[in-house]
């Protein structure tokens, strides 16, 4: 029997602002636990919440970007529930008035681009975080009280690959539009998973569990695979499917029941009664949806368009927004779009992957990566040369040209200085002359290398070549 998949994602993006929700403590990652807090973010009875601006506007404008409804008229409430990173035992959130409904985001498919509707943004704050040692766990309240933005789909996702492409497709906006540094190790972005299989024809969707906290895309991807396997295994064997929560074991491969699924009911919401309503006028909307940024799809589509590159390099390339900045400064210095694409996605990128950093951590600039190009543009240097001199600015940074000339790595175009090595290759390799004179061109290829060779690298090919023919005519 063939199963229909459907799966829902709840994902929770912390927020860029300076400062928690709900008070004025930083948020900074990494700091020793407990020394960003205050009696509003400990939830000291009579500590009154005071709400960010600025966090609303970040989940304003995520709701702009993705097409949705904005409400003029929203409001916060109270989830309540009981556990250790929960200071108040209660959570700010927002339920039945969020700020943002509707909208979509846009998907890549094996069968095309296919949107992925989204029922709701709501804006609520973060938990604290528990430390789990080796015989006693702890908690360290400085993620209390961030500013955290829950972007809910509809139930539309039809697989894992699906969720995949979602979520990366999901980050590339927010990042682009300054809306979060989605940092997956630092906890800027976690998801909660709901999946349900049936069988194919039927209507009415299957029975669905939840698995929280993901934080991995690879993770969502590996989770629902193994996920969705185990329902599709109990439906076969005539059992039935639990609605339930239940977590992932990455090392094991497998999902285990942690607990029943709450409901909404069991979480008693009620409206915050220390918060005011928030009412957004129209023109503070439209004021925000002038400061929207060029999204990922325009900026490939331009990008092709205006350094003349493939959309395959475009899209490689605008997957990163810093990637794509990078990008767009080296060709525009070096005049050549497709030179600054060809260095950018085989070189920088492959050192991005081996030393696992960001484009920003990179020593070599755009401004120096765009004077390599020219210099191999000019025939100044050779194209093993400049993949040296880059090595050099990868480990020290510097000028190219600096470097080139302290190296000695200048290409040599003299015909004077090279006609002796030429002649020279001719005298050593009889047997490739002899066939190259019988009309075999990829000996030609053999005598060159060996010029090269005896230049260290730095004759001119274009030269050699032509001083090869002239001495075998």
């Amino acid at each position: 029997m063939n199963y229909k998949v459907t799966i829902g994602l709840e994902t929770h993006v912390q927020l860029k602002t300076q400062s928690k929700i709900f008070c004025g403590c930083r948020k900074d990652f990494g700091d020793e636990p407990n020394t960003h807090v205050c009696p509003v973010c400990l939830g000291y009875p009579g500590a009154m919440p005071v709400l960010n601006e600025e966090a609303v506007r970040l989940t304003v404008m995520t709701g702009l970007m993705i097409g949705c409804k904005i409400n003029s008229y929203s409001k916060f409430d109270r989830k309540s529930y009981f556990y250790p990173d929960m200071p108040k035992n209660y959570q700010i959130s927002q339920y039945d008035q969020p700020l943002c409904l509707g909208g979509s985001v846009e998907i890549e498919t094996e069968a095309g681009k296919r949107s992925i509707e989204v029922t709701r943004i709501h804006l609520e704050e973060d938990v604290a975080k528990n430390i789990h040692f080796e015989n006693f766990s702890g908690v360290d309240f400085n993620r209390a009280g961030t500013p955290l933005m829950e972007i809910v789909t509809e139930p539309v996702i039809e697989s894992a690959d699906e969720a995949f492409a979602y979520l990366q497709a999901l980050k590339q906006i927010l990042v682009y539009g300054g809306i979060s540094d989605c940092n997956l190790e630092e906890g800027n972005m976690r998801c909660d998973v709901n999946c349900s299989v049936r069988p194919e024809g039927q209507e009415k969707l299957g029975v669905k569990t939840e698995l929280k906290n993901m934080n991995t895309f690879k993770g969502v991807h590996r989770a629902l695979k193994a996920e969705i396997a185990r329902q599709i295994s109990v439906l076969e064997k005539g059992g039935t499917i639990q609605q339930e929560t239940r977590r992932w074991d990455d090392v094991a491969g497998v999902t285990l029941a942690m607990r029943s699924k709450e409901y909404a009911h069991d979480y008693r919401y009620f409206p915050e009664p220390d918060l005011m309503p928030v009412v957004l006028d129209e023109k503070t909307v439209e004021e925000w949806r002038c400061r929207l940024p060029e999204l990922p799809a325009k900026r490939r589509e331009r990008m092709t368009a205006e350094y003349g590159i493939p959309e395959y390099d475009a899209g490689v390339l605008a997957a990163d927004k810093h990637v794509a900045d990078y990008f767009e400064e080296t060709a525009k210095l070096c005049g050549s779009g497709k030179a600054a694409s060809n260095w950018i996605m085989t070189e920088v990128m492959r050192v991005l992957s081996a030393q696992e950093i960001e484009i920003r951590g990179l020593k070599i600039t755009p401004v120096a990566l765009a004077a390599l190009i020219k210099l191999v543009d000019a025939k100044t240097i050779s194209s093993t040369g400049a993949k040296e001199v880059f090595a050099v600015m990868l480990e020290e940074g510097g000028d190219p040209a600096a470097i080139v000339k302290a190296r000695g790595l200048a290409q040599v175009s003299d015909t004077g200085a090279l006609e002796a090595m030429v002649m020279q290759a001719i005298a050593e390799n009889e047997k490739s002359v002899t066939a190259y004179r019988a009309g075999k061109e990829a000996a030609l290829q053999h005598l060159v290398g060996q010029v090269m060779k005896l230049s260290r690298g730095k004759a001119n090919p274009g030269v050699v070549i032509e001083l090869l023919k002239k001495n075998l005519a």
